[in-house]
């Protein structure tokens, strides 16, 4: 069996003897360990792919085209379909890709495109996430005073403002703490893609610093999103519970649960990949719920706020679909 090499370039350090290797690519392991599934889970992932793509388009399609659906609430969901679109698509092919071959290689560089990506994409769902939530809050606490309270240069001022804070302030400042982390020797990712941790793992330099970086780039792109999120849900549950009508109760609430499912399936499979301590792991575990919020939660998007969506199937219904 031929060994495989290891790409890495030796630079002098000080002392005599001493050498610090400096890895210039990288092997990303995916699901090594499950070889032989190979063609059946790039049939699966494949799949939901297409779907995840073909759906997220429909949707963008629909809002773009239809009239009954141009409102505030539809135009920030585009958005998330369009960047559901870039996500999955940072991610899902080149793991296609490499389930069926065995050199799975990537350049540092790419390594760090992609993760640059991962960062920004994943920072302005959470942004983005936390605009729909605030829109709904105006539409069930303030309903009189919303087409007022949300006009449409808020609108894209909103959808601005979390596109942009996604790509500089998180994923620069993410990118640059990766670029400053030292390999030396080790270049297995144990993971489908470049993530965080993983890189971590084969890194030499100060683990300290490095996960005070990640905890206060954490606070900054999920604890602040979040917990506007969850401050714009508490005050819709207190006007909710209020309302004395049952009709009218129901009619609020089906406003809100599409949302409040997405919101629930994207932040917890990120609480449990990485709020939870990396030590004692288990890297299949990791993989799986690493997983949920990159293939599988993309291609329920659509299919929530669709499924229960009188003005979405009645759009569908329109174009004969």
């Amino acid at each position: 069996m031929e060994k495989l090499r290891l790409p890495l370039e030796l630079l002098p350090s000080v002392g005599p003897e001493n050498t610090t290797m400096m890895v210039t690519e990288l092997i990303i392991l995916g699901f090594g360990n499950l070889k032989e599934l190979s063609p059946l889970l790039f049939l699966v992932f494949g799949m939901i792919y297409l779907a995840t793509i073909s759906g997220n388009i429909l949707l963008v399609v629909l809002v773009c085209t239809q009239r009954g659906l141009q409102t505030p609430m539809y135009f920030f969901l585009a958005n998330l379909s369009c960047l559901e679109v870039c996500y999955t698509s940072n991610i899902v092919p080149r793991m296609l890709v490499d389930l069926l071959r065995e050199n799975r290689v990537i350049s540092m560089v790419g390594c760090i495109t992609q993760l640059y990506f991962f960062g920004a994409l994943g920072s302005t769902e959470c942004y983005l996430l936390a605009v729909m939530s605030y829109d709904r809050y105006l539409a069930v606490c303030w309903p009189l005073h919303y087409p007022t309270l949300m006009h449409g240069t808020l609108c894209v001022g909103l959808v601005i403002g979390s596109w942009f804070s996604g790509f500089t302030v998180a994923a620069v400042f993410q990118a640059a703490m990766v670029f400053s982390l030292n390999f030396c020797g080790g270049n297995e990712i144990d993971h489908f893609f470049c993530d965080l941790k993983p890189l971590q793992k084969i890194s030499c330099s100060d683990p300290h610093l490095v996960n005070l970086v990640c905890m206060s780039l954490t606070a900054l792109v999920t604890l602040a999103p979040f917990g506007l999120t969850l401050a714009s849900y508490w005050r819709i549950l207190s006007v909710v519970l209020n309302i004395t009508s049952m009709t009218s109760r129901q009619r609020a609430f089906s406003t809100c649960s599409s949302h409040l499912v997405v919101v629930t399936l994207f932040y917890g499979t990120l609480i449990l990949v990485y709020a939870v301590p990396l030590d004692g792991q288990v890297s299949a575990l990791n993989k799986t719920f690493s997983l949920l919020y990159t293939v599988v939660t993309p291609m329920c998007n659509p299919l929530i706020y669709s499924l229960k969506n009188k003005d979405v199937k009645e759009a569908l219904r329109k174009l004969g679909i």
